[in-house]
């Protein structure tokens, strides 16, 4: 069966799978707009609910397309208001999305893919590998399924494609998607509160330049010469190394004027040395960027550890003495395996919760 959300949120300049089967079943146009706002919502459990349709219409939809796709396998909440979803796709690959509480902002970190292929070796995300690309619907999804964590006097305010996969591998729907939650019949959140992160892939990089995506990058470098990162991230030998990385980057804020975000997971005994605190300013000097440090959040299985409070901030100072603009990540949802991939890793035998609103 279609995945309804395939068709998106928005109207488009392509008819959509929505839009033909309306038109072969006889429908007006406008019903299509009528059933994209409540797919917007997110908040109708079945679409036996869109009580603006009528019955008829909405029996048959129901026959053609799937409204949810996907089950809550599990759903955690931690004290600092973080909760966590890991749903399974109708193919039983399963994906983990997470939504943070912090002040009035209502933020969401979205998977683009089931597993990863970049290797990082300290990610739980990448330990089993990449089974496939998520669709545009299931990405969307991700998304309706958090908004429906809130009340219904809140809205999320900010998109991070930062769990599970590397979005500039699932290009093609990852834009859709997004392109969906910021226009203003979709989710309308504005493009400056989007964030794609990516291990930095220059030429899907260079695709943002041409197609004017003027989402926020964030750049996760994690090391400060290419023989570290050759070794922390593999795919840095098949990208060109840091240099043709930090040159896309700075293509990209060339073009969309974003200041950009690197991204540098800290590791006890690994990267977190002087010496790689001075290296590291030096190849960030200069730019207009925000380096965002993330203590390492431990992952069961792997040797890696969190420095100490000491070494991260001797790290700290260092970068600060170098001109860099830093910030040092708050981690959150610590007690509900919060980091990407370690919920699915390690709740892979669960029993299934029933899920709020999946048909």
């Amino acid at each position: 069966m279609r995945h309804l959300l395939d068709s998106g949120l928005a109207e488009r300049g392509e008819p959509s799978e929505l839009a033909q089967w309306l038109a072969e079943t006889g429908q007006p146009k406008f019903r299509a707009a009528q059933i994209r706002r409540w797919l917007a919502q997110g908040r109708a459990e079945s679409v036996a609910d869109m009580t603006d349709l009528p019955q008829s219409l909405r029996a048959g939809l129901g026959e053609a397309f799937q409204l949810w796709s996907m089950r809550v396998v599990r759903h955690d909440q931690a004290a600092d208001g973080t909760e966590k979803l890991l749903l399974e796709t109708f193919d039983g690959g399963r994906v983990e999305c997470v939504l943070l509480r912090d002040g009035v902002r209502r933020s969401i970190c979205v998977s683009s893919q089931v597993g990863c292929a970049m290797g990082c070796v300290f990610c739980a995300s990448g330990l089993d590998g990449v089974e496939r690309n998520l669709t545009r619907g299931e990405i969307l999804e991700q998304m309706l399924q958090l908004q429906r964590l809130l009340p219904a006097d809140e809205r999320l305010s900010h998109i991070v494609m930062m769990g599970m996969g590397e979005p500039l591998a699932n290009l093609d729907r990852v834009l859709a998607a997004l392109g969906d939650a910021s226009h203003k019949q979709g989710l309308g959140i504005s493009p400056r509160r989007i964030t794609i992160s990516t291990v930095g892939l220059p030429p899907a990089i260079d695709r943002l330049v041409r197609e004017q995506r003027n989402f926020q990058l964030a750049v996760s470098l994690h090391a400060p010469t290419d023989a570290l990162r050759d070794e922390l991230v593999p795919v840095n030998r098949k990208s060109g190394g840091l240099g043709e990385i930090l040159a896309a980057a700075d293509r990209y804020f060339e073009a969309s004027g974003r200041r950009l975000t690197f991204e540098y997971v800290l590791l006890g005994d690994i990267n977190d040395s002087a010496d790689h605190a001075r290296q590291l300013g030096a190849l960030l000097k200069g730019r207009i960027a925000l380096l965002n440090v993330i203590p390492y959040n431990p992952v069961a299985g792997l040797p890696y550890r969190t420095p100490s409070p000491e070494t991260q901030r001797q790290f700290r100072e260092l970068l600060e003495q170098a001109g860099v603009n830093v910030q040092f990540r708050q981690r959150k949802g610590d007690e509900i395996n919060a980091a990407c991939g370690q919920l699915r890793r390690s709740m892979a035998r669960l029993t299934t919760i029933e899920p709020r609103g999946t048909a």
